[in-house]
């Protein structure tokens, strides 16, 4: 019988708390890595990664590590967009172009951003070839990140795939466009596939209110984040709330 599904979950003080300790694992990560090969990133949406963006960008300006000042080969993509032009208020590119890339300087070969404004089918086209040119394929040609970032909602969606979205399983897509409940409703998303394969992914579920839906998903739920965790080996989840 194989061994159950792993995760890792952290409780810390605060949502700041939670912003210094994941940006430190970050960027640890990175120093680590082979700086001659692609690492790649997934960015998560919402409004937390704002706060992840500004702790990682002060801890790298204090770290004396050249591999991780220098982030030639890392490659930033994104688990989800929402399809509103990119200097819209509710993009995440523009939340990281101005909160991660700016500072840091990242070159533009490095950024891989989905053109949503260019039509979501093309838009989906897009972003899986960029994402199989730059990582690497498993035996299936499934991409392989090399660390995710994923936030949760309150009612257990990640990245953008939320509940009762019928292909959430069986899509074997690497991106895909949907409708769901939350404003703007449409929306690039990774699948399932690739969340399943990457080498590390990490949940950040802030704020009180998402306690009940990370029970839930930790303990045989039907939420979308039990999905991910469920098809995966291990999982690191961070929250600033004691579970119920």
């Amino acid at each position: 019988m194989s061994a159950p599904p792993a995760h890792t979950l952290l409780v810390l003080e605060d949502a700041e708390a939670v912003a210094r300790d994941v940006a430190a694992r970050w960027l640890a990560a990175l120093a680590q890595r082979d700086a001659s090969r692609p690492f790649t990133i997934a960015l998560a949406g919402g409004r937390f990664p704002a706060v992840l963006y500004r702790e990682f960008v002060r801890l790298a300006a204090t770290d004396k590590v050249s591999q991780v000042a220098n982030l030639d080969h890392v490659h930033f993509f994104w688990g989800d967009e929402r399809c509103v032009p990119p200097d819209d208020p509710e993009s995440n590119f523009a939340l990281a172009a101005r909160h991660l890339f700016t500072p840091l300087q990242v070159t533009e070969d490095c950024i891989h951003r989905i053109p949503v404004e260019r039509g979501e089918s093309l838009a989906v086209t897009h972003a899986e070839a960029e994402l199989c040119r730059v990582a690497d394929l498993n035996d299936r040609g499934v991409p392989v990140l090399n660390l995710v970032f994923l936030g949760m909602g309150e009612d257990g969606h990640t990245a953008s795939l939320f509940p009762d979205d019928p292909a959430l399983l069986s899509s074997p897509a690497v991106y895909r466009a949907i409708t769901g409940p939350k404003p703007p409703p449409r929306r690039v998303t990774l699948s399932m596939p690739v969340l399943a394969v990457a080498r590390e992914v990490w949940v950040i579920a802030t704020g009180a209110g998402k306690a009940k839906a990370l029970r839930a998903s930790l303990t045989g739920g039907n939420t979308p984040l039990a999905h991910v965790l469920n098809a995966r080996t291990h999982t690191g989840i961070f929250t600033d709330f004691e579970l119920p």
